[in-house]
């Protein structure tokens, strides 16, 4: 019998964290787990907490096979993120990649954002928003992922993030498919 292949992608965020599974190929679970309430998670430690307890109930009912996350981001960008979120983004995303290495028994692969979204087959041009394109490619590829709006229009929180993990997943899997069929 022929083991499926189970992929976990992950968006790993202090704020809000996405999640999805894919079994050969085809999109079975997303998840969003947000960590933004400061009185349930007041602490960097209580965020690790949460986001470990629902990566054990993913391993109750799924059989990974690959594990597939975000590289956090490297390096400064100008207006953007501060040397201590990056530093806690890094820290963070090294914890979880920890959970998923003590969790599921297997080494987490990295994959770079543009390089996901290359793999995936998201075509981003100089000037687009990344966001949003990999939003409209969710919306185009992804009909039973219901996107949520907030009464001004914008996705609700959580919807990049969601998209993101389905992204890292997709590349994941498609790199996975590549090195089994060579």
């Amino acid at each position: 019998m022929i083991k499926q292949k189970t992929t976990l992608g992950l968006d790993i965020s202090t704020s809000i964290t996405g999640a999805t599974i894919m079994v050969d190929g085809k999109l079975t679970s997303t998840f969003v787990w947000d960590t933004r309430n400061k009185r349930k998670f007041p602490t960097f430690y209580e965020k690790a907490k949460f986001i470990k307890q629902n990566l054990l109930t993913i391993k109750e009912s799924h059989d990974i096979t690959n594990i597939y996350i975000e590289q956090s981001l490297q390096s400064f960008r100008s207006g953007f993120s501060s040397a201590q979120t990056l530093s806690t983004l890094a820290r963070f995303n090294g914890v979880v990649s920890w959970f998923c290495f003590e969790i599921f028994g297997m080494q987490p692969e990295m994959i770079a954002a543009t390089s996901a979204r290359k793999q995936a087959g998201v075509g981003i041009k100089r000037g687009d928003n990344a966001k949003e394109k990999v939003l409209q490619f969710v919306i185009d590829n992804f009909p039973q992922i219901e996107i949520q709006y907030t009464k001004h229009g914008n996705p609700k929180p959580g919807t990049y993030d969601l998209c993101d993990s389905i992204i890292i997943a997709l590349a994941g899997d498609k790199v996975v498919g590549e090195t089994q069929t060579t």
